[in-house]
């Protein structure tokens, strides 16, 4: 058993803490950058940042689909941090400036399965989660209006 680990960013037009507000919004901008990989999206407590509770189904394929209850702390005015109540999955966003703008960096890991069924998902994985979370920075940056 190994930690699979998955990272993507983009760098967009718009300030850090535009970028920010629009990544806390669990029950706007979030549902909106959902591809259709995500389905039963529910936002059960709160709705702006820290304190959100939101569930989903994430179908990273059509076999393999993650029942996700994610609780949302934000350690800090940068960055939310999203654990899965049902497994050993977090996610973190974090948010930067950059030049003219600001980078988001995403970081998901979980505990993989062992032996054989374990590389397969530590090979496989992290390029199909990396896909689904480019698509939604490119929600993103449209909900910025880049």
């Amino acid at each position: 058993m190994g930690q699979v680990v998955v990272t993507a960013e983009k760098t967009f037009k718009a300030s850090p803490e535009q970028v920010f507000a629009a990544l806390a919004d669990y029950t706007g901008v979030r549902s909106r950058m959902l591809t259709e990989h995500y389905s039963e999206y529910d936002v059960r407590e709160g709705g702006q940042g820290e304190g959100t509770v939101v569930h989903w189904k994430l179908a990273a394929t059509s076999k393999r689909v993650r029942d996700c209850l994610f609780s949302v702390s934000a350690p800090g005015a940068d960055t939310l941090v999203e654990k899965d109540a049902n497994s050993s999955m977090v996610t973190t966003w974090k948010v930067s400036p950059a030049t003219g703008g600001a980078r988001v960096q995403v970081r998901t890991t979980w505990d993989g399965a062992g032996g054989v069924g374990g590389f397969f998902e530590r090979t496989f994985a992290p390029k199909g989660l990396r896909s689904i979370y480019d698509a939604q920075l490119a929600k993103l940056d449209a909900e910025l209006g880049a």
